[in-house]
Formats: structure tokens, sequence, C-alpha cells
């Protein structure tokens, strides 16, 4: 199926937009694909069974537009042209399906960061559990989620679909890059699709070591001094602007 940006909306809304209107079409395009790329990557990863989960991406030459996956979809069998326009009010702007019914939450991180150019919420079935024991991914025990994401801390739980979740996230969102949504799942947002990915992933990983070191029952956590100088050097790479990448 041949797909064509949302040449209407790009019109509608041309006098504030800088450049050609075509370069704002294979911007658009591009992300499409990159929705498409990463929703595959999560249903093959066991993060979105069903048709759970869902993707955004703020498009970048008007922040006031979000590019979204469908509701009721598999992430397995999404194309680019599935894919739809909202603005930050969750307002239908184009495509031939409706936005997924988690939109709210993608819309409460955007409100709340401006940073953040993409968001992403999955089941990831480790992290799912620990949310669903009332348990936040916040044990000094692992030095890599230190460094890259800190503290993952536990939202309360709130109706799948409604604007509760957005408000129960928002205590959070100001100091964290991902949250636990109880009995629930994982968001995960960041400066592009890629960034909250591999965040999604670090989740699961050390979700998955503190149920293994659980199991061994000899778990060792970082001392005070050890915490605090990984604290430190988290601290310096982002007062440089740069994440943390081993």
């Amino acid at each position: 199926m041949t797909f064509e940006p949302s040449i209407n909306v790009l019109e509608a809304h041309g006098p504030i937009y800088p450049g050609p209107l075509a370069q704002h079409q294979r911007t658009e395009r591009e992300l499409r694909r990159q929705l498409t790329r990463f929703s595959r990557w999560m249903y093959r990863l066991g993060f979105s069974p069903g048709t759970s989960g869902n993707l955004s991406v703020r498009l970048p030459f008007d922040h006031r537009l979000v590019l979204a996956t469908p509701t009721n979809c598999s992430k397995a069998l999404l194309r680019p042209v599935d894919m739809v326009i909202v603005d930050t009010n969750g307002r239908f702007l184009a495509g031939t399906r409706n936005v997924t019914s988690e939109i709210g939450m993608h819309l409460a991180v955007y409100r709340e960061r401006p940073d953040v150019t993409a968001v992403i919420h999955a089941h990831p079935p480790i992290a799912t559990g620990f949310a669903s024991c009332g348990l936040a991914l916040d044990i000094p025990l692992c030095a890599e989620l230190i460094m890259t994401l800190g503290k993952v801390p536990l939202a309360p739980y709130a109706t799948t679909g409604t604007d509760e979740v957005g408000a129960s996230l928002q205590p959070f969102l100001r100091d964290h890059d991902a949250v636990l949504l109880a009995n629930h799942g994982i968001v995960t947002y960041g400066k592009d699709l890629l960034d909250a990915f591999m965040k999604l992933e670090t989740c699961e990983h050390f979700a998955q070591v503190c149920l293994t070191a659980h199991q061994l029952g000899c778990r060792k956590l970082l001392e005070d001094e050890a915490l605090q100088k990984l604290q430190h050097a988290r601290a310096r790479y982002q007062a440089n602007g740069a994440p943390f990448r081993d």
C-alpha cells in the first residue's frame, strides 16, 4: 500500500512551519518507519503481546503534533500507513485508524517534559511482575541501572485508557525517565525512540537481575560509598548533556 504523508495536516498548518513542505513529509515518513520498526522489536522481545503496548513521537517541525500507534493492532503487523496524528490535546487530525486508547499517558509525559520527543508504553513480563507485586525497581543492586536511570518508581494503580493513568504518572515525570504502572506495565521516554527503547530494555533486564538475585538468596546491595560515586558520575554525564553508555 502506497503511503503519502499527511499533507492536509501540513498544509493546514504550513505557515507556522519553517522549511519546505517536502522536508516535513520526508521527516514524517521516516518517523512512521521508526514507529513500525520499534513496534516490531517490542513484539519480538515479548514486551507487547496481543494488541498491548503503544509508541509515539513528537513531530519535530511542530511539537503540538504527535504521531502515535493505533489502537487494537498487533505491534508485529503495524505498517507506516497505520500511524495516527493527534495534537497535544488528543484531538484526531489524520489517519485511517483510531489512535491508541493510552494516548493520554503519552500526552501527560509530553506536557510535563518538553525535552522528551518519544514515549513507549509496554508490558515486559518481569518488570510488569514487579509492578503487579507493588514493587518499584529501586534496589541499589546494579550499577548499570543507577547510571542510566537512577531509580524506577511505581505509580499507583489507574484504570487503563483513562486520564487517571496520566494523573498517576505526573508526580514522577519530572525526575525520572521510566515509571512502573501498578498492575499494568511500564512507560519510558527520551530524546528519541531509540533512547526510550533502550531504557525499556534496561528496565526489563534489571527486573530480571533483581528476580534472579532474590531466587539465589544472597544478593549483595551496593554500599553507600559506591552508590554515591555512581550518583555523582551520573550527575556529571547529565550536566554534560550526554546519557551514560557502556
